[in-house]
C-alpha cells in the first residue's frame, strides 16, 4: 500500500506536494541548531523535486530565514510551525509574553548546567543538548516552564533536547499542511519528519484523507525518534541518507 502511494505521488507531480521537516530529517542531529548541516545532495534533491513537483516545502520550527540560509535550495520555507511564510510573508511583531517572560525563562536555564536560551522572535526556546544528564534537565525544565507557562497562558512546545513557550492557539505542522493543501489544490502529499511536532503533521494527513487526498506519512528514524511517531509512519528510512534516496527515487527521469 505505501509503495502504490508513493507511486501515485510521482505520477501525479502537479498535484502534489513534498513537506520536510529539517532539523534530523534534512540535516543530522547537531549539538545546536546553529551546526545543523544539509546532508550531502539535499539541497540538489530538492531543487530537482521542485523543478517538477508543485509544492516543495520545508516545514520548521526555526525561523523561515535560519533554515533557508543554511539549506540553500530555491523552494519553499516555512517558519516557527506556520508563523511565518517566505511565500507570503506575516509581518508579525513579537507577542507581548517574549520580553514578558524573558528574565523568568533565562533565569530558569542557567540553573541547568549545559541549557541555553534562544530567543526566535516569536517564541522562546530553552536548548539542553549540552546538558550533562540530558533526562535529567528536560525534568526539572519541563515543570518549571510548564508553571511558567501555565501562569502567562501560553502552552510548552516539546522537541528534541528542546523545550519551546510558544502563545496558546498557535499553528501547528498539522495547521501547515492542511493549508497548504488547500491553497495549492494538492491532492498528494508526502511529509516526512522525526519528531513529535511531526505527529500533528501526519494527524493532518489522516484527516485529508477523507476528503481523497492521498497521503504518504515518513518517519526518518535516528536513535532519538519518539516511538510514537515510527508507529504513525506509512514508511520509516533510515536517516536523513534514507530519506535523500527515497525522494531522488521520485525526481522524473
Amino acid at each position: 500500500m505505501p509503495r502504490d502511494r508513493l507511486r501515485d505521488i510521482a505520477s501525479h507531480r502537479r498535484e502534489a506536494g513534498i513537506l520536510l521537516d529539517f532539523d534530523g530529517t534534512l540535516s543530522e542531529i547537531a549539538p545546536s541548531p546553529e551546526e545543523a548541516r544539509p546532508v550531502d545532495d539535499a539541497a540538489s534533491t530538492l531543487e530537482g523535486l521542485a523543478a517538477a513537483f508543485r509544492v516543495v516545502a520545508v516545514v520548521s520550527g526555526r525561523r523561515a530565514r535560519d533554515v533557508a540560509s543554511v539549506l540553500g535550495a530555491n523552494i519553499r520555507y516555512i517558519g516557527l510551525y506556520g508563523l511565518e511564510d517566505d511565500v507570503g510573508p506575516v509581518d508579525r511583531k513579537p507577542p507581548p509574553f517574549v520580553e514578558r517572560v524573558l528574565p523568568e525563562v533565562e533565569e530558569i536555564a542557567r540553573d541547568i548546567a549545559g541549557a541555553r536560551v534562544e530567543h526566535k522572535g516569536l517564541q522562546l526556546a530553552v536548548h539542553f543538548r549540552a546538558a550533562p544528564d540530558p533526562t535529567a534537565a528536560a525534568g526539572v525544565l519541563r515543570q518549571r516552564l510548564n508553571m511558567l507557562a501555565e501562569a502567562h497562558g501560553l502552552v510548552l512546545l516539546e522537541g528534541k533536547r528542546v523545550l519551546e513557550l510558544a502563545q496558546a492557539g498557535g499553528p501547528t505542522k498539522g495547521d501547515v499542511v492542511e493549508r497548504l493543501a488547500t491553497e495549492e489544490g494538492l491532492r498528494y502529499l508526502l511529509y516526512a519528519g522525526d519528531d513529535v511536532a511531526d505527529l500533528e503533521a501526519f494527524a493532518a494527513i489522516d484527516r485529508l484523507a477523507s476528503s481523497g487526498v492521498v497521503g504518504l506519512k515518513v518517519t526518518v528514524r535516528s536513535l532519538e525518534t519518539p516511538e510514537a511517531l515510527v508507529n504513525a509512519a506509512d514508511v520509516v528510512v533510515e536517516g536523513p541518507p534514507g530519506l535523500i534516496d527515497l525522494l531522488r527515487s521520485l525526481i522524473p527521469g
